[in-house]
């Protein structure tokens, strides 16, 4: 891992996820619910391949996300987010209710992020918990 250029904390959280994609594959695990490499590369945003497989690893390799292997293809990795990644959770909400105000976002998206921001605190904590028990699920492995 590359040496950090400060100990700022938002220099610390940009050099985690400071580029276009890496929040993008953060969602689509969080709460679109993709789990394996092709259902990422798939969003409307159309990372290629060469960057989310860079990105996968710089998040495995921060302990944000995990791999493993899946129990009924063994070619396939599944990817899980870890505790430090559902920590983000509040962050992508938002990032996301900022986007709703702020910028031209589709009607479904909209729809979600009020459905996220109204359920407020019991609704990230059910999601978390939700992740939360994947994530041990799967680190027990």
């Amino acid at each position: 891992m590359k040496e950090s250029k400060s100990e700022c904390p938002v220099n610390q959280a940009l050099e985690v996820f400071g580029d276009k994609w890496t929040l993008l594959i953060i969602r689509d695990i969080m709460f679109e619910g993709k789990r394996y490499f092709n259902e990422m590369r798939e969003s409307d945003e159309k990372i290629a391949s060469n960057i989310l497989t860079d990105r996968l690893n710089k998040l495995e390799e921060l302990k944000v996300i995990i791999k493993s292997k899946d129990l009924h293809h063994k070619q396939k990795n599944v990817y899980t987010l870890t505790k430090m990644g559902i920590d983000l959770m509040p962050i992508m909400i938002e990032i996301a209710h900022w986007s709703v105000k702020h910028r031209q976002v589709n009607d479904k998206d909209k729809m979600h992020v009020k459905e996220l921001v109204d359920g407020g605190k019991p609704l990230q904590e059910k999601i978390s918990s939700t992740l939360l028990k994947e994530f041990k699920k799967i680190s027990k492995k």
